[in-house]
């Protein structure tokens, strides 16, 4: 299948959901071609020492948007992986913050490069908490 196809069956539930998303309660909420959204809680059990929700839940919420957009773009019998993260922490959420969205947009997705740009917003308070860009190496299938 193409990056696009497989992240079709995953939002359906054709295919299995990636351990990670289970582990942290975060989800693939809608795909299309060049982009992707997931959507998590921010509970107390993601808290920092400081009772805010840990940043690299922020980070981990936005590579898997990030990454989901480039695979989105990518052919039958290639894959990828994230060489480069770079996030901006703006605002520090709690658990009385809500949902966070992930909205991500390919930039460019080439042969052997694709990058990707994403913002993290409240679904509640339409708050801006991060946004991030990504460098993925785009690999054959093994």
């Amino acid at each position: 299948m193409t990056g696009l196809e497989t992240l079709r069956a995953l939002l359906r539930g054709d295919l299995p959901p990636a351990g990670i998303g289970k582990t942290l309660d975060f989800r693939l909420v809608d795909v299309g071609d060049g982009w992707a959204v997931f959507e998590g809680g921010t509970g107390e059990h993601l808290y920092n020492p400081a009772q805010t929700v840990h940043g690299g839940y922020f980070a981990t919420l936005l590579d898997s948007a990030l990454a989901c957009a480039v695979m989105s773009k990518l052919p039958e019998g290639r894959t990828y992986t994230t060489v480069q993260l770079n996030v901006s922490l703006l605002r520090p959420a709690t658990a009385a913050t809500g949902t966070l969205r992930a909205t991500a947009n390919a930039v460019h997705v080439g042969r052997t490069i694709g990058t990707a740009e994403a913002r993290l917003e409240g679904v509640d308070d339409g708050k801006l908490y991060a946004h991030a860009t990504t460098t993925c190496a785009i690999l054959p299938v093994r």
